[in-house]
């Protein structure tokens, strides 16, 4: 019954790329649940908010520890999860077919893949290594007998050089090479203008996944062009710590408790959680 519901939550997950819809990322099994109950179909993790809460920066975190959070995030949820597994954790194929399988047998129905690197001076993975890594996730799914829906994420927004290069052209380069190598989806953080989002929806075929931020178009607008993905990325994370520093400082500077006992979640609540 389990490997029936994990193919039918992986069939559920594929079929939200046919139509428009918003991708929200947890960070532990109470954000995967407050998610939940606010109606969306499906989830995402994010690394960034997974490795802060774990007190680690992001891309540093021990993939153990990683895979830890994803399973309650899994668990907390009957909702179709996607986890960010950043560049793979490894430059093999078969280091990353591994790590994908590990992600797949905790419960998620698909991943991000990175092509963004470590090395300031190689920002950008090479196109034929990135293929390979997708070829042999799209083979782990093939043996594993249950679909692994991939989301290739390219950063040539993301990354900041010296040099000026045309990152439209680079993304949709690479969008092009991920998509034969078997990726379900192109995921392209840090584009923002209409035009350059409307030129990718033009030269793309399949879904496109967009990262909400300041300067990007409403989602009515997105789903206009025919995007059919906006996940959150660290963004909610950030806006909880955000207001947790409002309300610690609002208690030091001026002795006010109401922002935080005037909290819409209850204790009752969160128990129910």
């Amino acid at each position: 019954m389990e490997r029936t519901q994990s193919i039918q939550k992986a069939i559920d997950f594929e079929k939200l790329h046919s139509n428009f819809f918003i991708l929200p990322n947890a960070w532990d099994a109470a954000s995967a649940k407050i998610f939940e109950q606010c109606g969306f179909k499906a989830l995402g993790t994010t690394s960034a908010g997974i490795a802060a809460s774990y007190g680690y920066a992001d891309r540093s975190m021990p993939f153990d520890t990683m895979l830890d959070a994803v399973r309650n995030i899994v668990h907390a949820v009957d909702i179709p999860v996607t986890v960010d597994i950043e560049d793979g954790y490894g430059e093999k194929p078969e280091d990353v077919a591994e790590v994908v399988k590990k992600v797949i047998a905790a419960g998620a129905v698909g991943i991000n893949l990175e092509d963004s690197t470590m090395d300031p001076q190689k920002p950008l993975q090479d196109i034929s290594i990135q293929q390979k890594k997708i070829d042999a996730i799209r083979e782990l799914g093939k043996r594993l007998g249950i679909p692994v829906f991939i989301n290739a994420r390219t950063d040539p927004y993301w990354i900041k050089l010296e040099t000026p290069f045309n990152k439209l052209a680079e993304t949709i380069k690479r969008a092009h090479a991920y998509q034969e190598a078997g990726a379900d989806c192109i995921f392209v953080p840090g584009i923002k203008t209409f035009t350059d989002i409307r030129t990718l929806r033009q030269e793309i075929n399949g879904p496109i996944n967009v990262l909400a931020a300041p300067g990007l178009p409403s989602a009515h607008e997105l789903e206009a062009l025919g995007i059919q993905r906006i996940s959150t990325g660290s963004g909610p994370y950030r806006a909880v710590f955000s207001f947790l520093q409002s309300i610690g400082q609002e208690m030091l500077e001026r002795g006010i408790f109401e922002p935080m006992s005037t909290s819409k979640i209850t204790y009752d609540d969160l128990l129910r959680l």
